[in-house]
């Protein structure tokens, strides 16, 4: 599975973090989201799955919560991996993101979630915007996919 972002803390135990990441696509532009905390950046939606949740269950769940949008057609791109400490969790998290390629469906209503707002942006802005090496590779992939 290809790795991004920052390099392994030697001797730093990780714990495994499975997560569901979706590339939204509609009418042109791209839906991701801004997280204001604990450091402000741009991410694709999605997040962890919890204990006795389905990958799709928890896309479907994160995505909601993150932008207030019900999504369907989800379809896997792939995965990757990083290393990184998560300051709200207090833990060391080898993150394993699952990604997958979705087609926003309905908005329901703002983000539930506490510090995430939705944004509407242009392909080529929302890649430069990702903070996550690995969610710019896969939101490049898409488009250039697109664009055959």
């Amino acid at each position: 599975m290809r790795r991004f972002g920052e390099a392994i803390v030697r001797g730093q135990t990780y714990r495994p973090r499975p997560g569901a990441y979706a590339v939204l696509m509609r009418a042109g532009r791209v839906l991701i989201t801004h997280q204001s905390r604990p450091h402000p950046e741009f991410q694709l939606p999605g997040g962890g799955i919890d204990p006795g949740e389905g990958a799709l269950q928890a896309l479907h769940r994160e995505v909601f919560e993150e932008t207030g949008w019900s999504i369907g057609a989800a379809r896997r791109l792939g995965a990757y991996r990083r290393f990184t400490y998560m300051p709200e969790y207090d833990r060391w998290a080898e993150k394993i993101c699952t990604v997958y390629l979705a087609r926003p469906v309905l908005r329901r209503g703002p983000p539930s979630e506490p510090g995430h707002s939705a944004v509407w942006a242009a392909p080529e802005a929302a890649i430069d915007l990702l903070a996550s090496e690995g969610d710019r590779h896969f939101l490049a992939q898409v488009l250039q996919g697109a664009a055959r």
